[in-house]
């Protein structure tokens, strides 16, 4: 019982530690491919230093087998937190983060194709309904930015990939997985940043360079530390019901701190993205 206990707040503290990321991405001045190399490389040198102080190594050979599967599905990370990142430019916090939470919906989506999973009638409602969510949630008929929910929906899809990889690897456990999928989303950013981002005039100050420690060590290497580690003590439903406190920290801080409250009909839109998620899981 304590260890299930222990387990949960794992799980609610990685949750609030994802949900708070947007805010933190707001006051970093440095372009989001390489927030996206730092965070990376941090994260997997946190989960490095955490294992090894665990007595835990790397089973190398476990990983051959599914070793080019492990490094495409971390370059599918890391262009997905260029693409989040970007969203939260242009488009609120919480909107970029609903938008994002469609990946679920993208997931089933493809199942069928990539898993031969069923389709059922119950799943493509709630497919619709998501949908619809995320038109009232963009508020583009309203003025709102087209192009944040788009980089958003972009990111959805990029981490759905991430997770469909993850359902045909075997053998290969999670910390290794994570480890080797944040290095290689770390590495890929690295030259992509340099080559592709403009750097020069860039003013990282004491408070921002902090914030980008927090984002690698906590926001990555911790965070995910936290919720890989609570997974093997709670059920597959227990992990899925929690996971919706990320989306709603991020609505709350967004309003809270930034001012970035939703309309009416956002909030609207918000009940059935979240809603269609949560109900997809069980029919």
């Amino acid at each position: 019982m304590k260890e299930t206990a222990k387990a949960r707040l794992g799980l609610i503290a990685s949750m609030v530690i994802f949900g708070s990321i947007g805010i933190f991405r707001r006051y970093i001045p440095l372009p989001s491919g390489m927030i996206g190399a730092c965070r990376g490389l941090m994260g997997a040198l946190f989960l490095f230093v955490v294992s090894r102080l665990r007595g835990q190594k790397m089973n190398v050979q476990g990983l051959r087998p599914s070793l080019l599967k492990l490094i495409f599905s971390g370059i599918a990370m890391g262009f997905n937190w260029i693409l989040l990142f970007e969203a939260y430019r242009y488009t609120s916090v919480a909107t970029a983060t609903l938008c994002y939470y469609m990946a679920p919906v993208f997931v089933i989506l493809a199942s069928p194709f990539l898993l031969k999973e069923r389709l059922t009638p119950g799943k493509l409602l709630c497919v619709l309904a998501a949908v619809a969510g995320v038109a009232l949630v963009s508020g583009v008929g309203e003025g709102g930015s087209l192009t944040g929910v788009l980089l958003g929906l972009g990111a959805a899809v990029l981490y759905a990939t991430v997770v469909l990889m993850n359902k045909t690897l075997s053998g290969v456990s999670t910390e290794d997985r994570t480890m080797l999928q944040l290095a290689s989303a770390g590495l890929v950013l690295v030259p992509y940043s340099l080559l592709a981002e403009n750097l020069s005039g860039v003013d990282m100050t004491g408070m921002s360079l902090a914030m980008l420690l927090v984002v690698g060590a906590v926001h990555t290497g911790l965070a995910y530390w936290l919720y890989f580690g609570s997974m093997k003590a709670l059920s597959g439903q227990t992990v899925a019901l929690y996971s919706y406190i990320d989306p709603i920290v991020a609505i709350l801080l967004s309003a809270l701190i930034l001012g970035e409250a939703l309309k009416p009909l956002g909030i609207v839109g918000a009940v059935l993205v979240l809603g269609a998620t949560l109900v997809s899981e069980r029919v």
